[in-house]
């Protein structure tokens, strides 16, 4: 929860007893609220156009799930610290408490799609005949059902265990499932960090380096960011799962920095979208700028020579007219 009048958790209900409280500091709530608002303006406009108003590619449905993940995030985090403001009685100490715990199920399918962006832009550049040739064509929207179904299962069961559901703990059980997901988190932050690295290395260091694209950009920026913002609260999960519960303080004030970095971190990759996709060009409407964002073609130079969407896996494969129109098909 948050650290302001109740129990320093936001994974399970049992980590800290309830009558366990922290100092009343409202500065952090004014900051998440602020931070939300903005947040969702963005990502409802990001999942307004990717949902609505544009073609869906492996990509765009990638980022449109991204973007729910961080809308939910972010509405639950923004109504538990207004609530938190005005001081509601009841709903002051329970309703944060539950939207807390609901926040994690956003926050690991987060992680979860840019690690699947990551692995797929991978296979993208290292192996460019399967991906074209061989790859589902419904890949991207049946691995974010299963990230977002694995995601619930995962807080459900660990709700569960805890006592968040019922009053009755299961420790043995709790800690188990608390063991799983830590371990799931972990290969998810090695499997981001490692294409990630491969794929940065690859553009822009190896010898067969291939053009920058916006997309690259778009994803690479992604990333950062959340190892940046997003990373601290995994990192939080980690530390009040395996370490001894004698840091109260430090557990509250280290819980109300990570929630609002996680916050920025949803906040900012809209941010990050409409600035990639509006560099060097004016004028434009917020789908031209997204579609923009989301182009694998080369940023542009001085002569504002250009290629179109999806070109650079394309140029991998060998050359025939056949191969040139399905590429530029998919």
């Amino acid at each position: 929860m948050t650290s302001q009048g109740m129990e320093p958790t936001t994974v399970n209900g049992s980590h800290r007893p309830m009558d366990v409280t922290c100092d009343k500091i409202l500065i952090p709530d004014w900051l998440i609220v602020i931070i939300a608002l903005v947040g969702l303006a963005g990502n409802a406009v990001v999942i307004s156009l990717l949902g609505c108003c544009m073609r869906r590619n492996a990509t765009s449905v990638y980022i449109l799930n991204l973007a729910v993940s961080d809308f939910l995030l972010l509405c639950c985090h923004f109504i538990g610290s207004l609530l938190i403001i005005t001081s509601f009685s009841h709903a002051y100490i329970y309703i944060p408490h539950i939207l807390a715990n609901m926040a994690v199920i956003p926050y690991i399918t987060s992680l979860c799609i840019l690690s699947a962006i990551s692995i797929e832009r991978c296979l993208c550049v290292f192996q460019p005949i399967w991906y074209r040739c061989h790859r589902p064509r419904h890949m991207s929207a049946a691995v974010c059902t299963l990230l977002w179904i694995l995601s619930l299962l995962l807080s459900v069961l660990d709700w569960y265990y805890s006592g968040f559901l019922h009053a009755f703990p299961t420790i043995v059980s709790w800690k188990n499932v608390d063991f799983i997901i830590t371990a799931w988190l972990m290969f998810l932050f090695l499997t981001l960090s490692g294409s990630s690295l491969a794929l940065a290395v690859r553009v822009l260091c190896s010898s067969q380096r291939m053009p920058l694209t916006r997309l690259y950009v778009t994803i690479l920026l992604t990333i950062l960011v959340f190892l940046i913002c997003g990373l601290p609260f995994g990192i939080y999960w980690f530390l009040l799962c395996w370490t001894p519960m004698a840091l109260e303080k430090f557990y509250c004030h280290f819980y109300s920095a990570t929630v609002v970095l996680c916050c920025i971190n949803s906040c900012a990759n809209p941010l990050v979208y409409f600035f990639i996709g509006s560099f060097r060009q004016r004028h434009k409407t917020l789908k031209l700028v997204l579609q923009r964002a989301l182009q694998d073609s080369p940023l542009e130079r001085k002569g504002g020579d250009r290629c179109t969407q999806e070109t650079l896996c394309c140029t991998t494969l060998p050359w025939t007219r056949n191969s040139y129109l399905n590429c530029m098909n998919m």
